[in-house]
């Protein structure tokens, strides 16, 4: 959604300042702009600052959460990466309307088959900028939309700065929607 609507909180719920990262709380009956919902969480705006809800928290906003990701039985092992891939990208940076695989910030993802079928899975990403005060919450989102895949038991999501990152590790699409292309 890149069109801002204004809802009505209908019930209380956990948000995270941007982009110091901070916790707060927002009262049911608030009055909320959403300047941004993509990959299933919400960046809003309320009494001039900006605030991401988490994806869980979608029926406070009115909203549906999205669909948790299903595999065949049969699966095969490039099949449950593309899943992988395809959640991690539905990570967002919430200031920017780019998802975080296309921004670069993932910059390694290892997947290990354990001896019982199941999955250990091990991301290094970075941050646009290593003050950024949103890393840990982006961290916790791709930890917690992978722990969505199925077979998938542990993940590991670890927050690397070496090295930096640059624009140059956007893809053509990102550039093109920045308009740095």
């Amino acid at each position: 959604m890149n069109e801002t609507e204004i809802v009505t909180l209908t019930r209380t719920c956990t948000a995270v300042s941007i982009p110091k990262g901070d916790e707060v709380l927002i009262t049911k009956a608030a009055s909320v702009t959403i300047s941004q919902s993509l990959g299933g969480s919400f960046t809003v705006l309320h009494r001039g600052n900006l605030y991401r809800i988490a994806g869980d928290d979608a029926d406070a906003l009115g909203k549906i959460p999205l669909p948790k990701p299903t595999l065949p039985d049969d699966a095969k092992d490039h099949e449950v990466e593309d899943i992988i891939w395809k959640q991690m990208k539905t990570c967002f940076d919430p200031e920017i309307p780019i998802n975080i695989v296309d921004l670069g910030l993932i910059y390694k993802c290892e997947i290990d088959k354990l001896s019982d079928g199941q999955l250990d899975v091990f991301v290094q990403m970075t941050l646009t900028a290593p003050g950024c005060g949103m890393g840990d919450i982006l961290a916790e989102d791709v930890k917690s939309k992978i722990e969505l895949v199925p077979t998938v038991k542990e993940v590991n999501v670890e927050i690397v700065f070496d090295p930096p990152w640059t624009k140059e590790k956007m893809s053509d699409a990102a550039l093109l929607e920045t308009g740095i292309f």
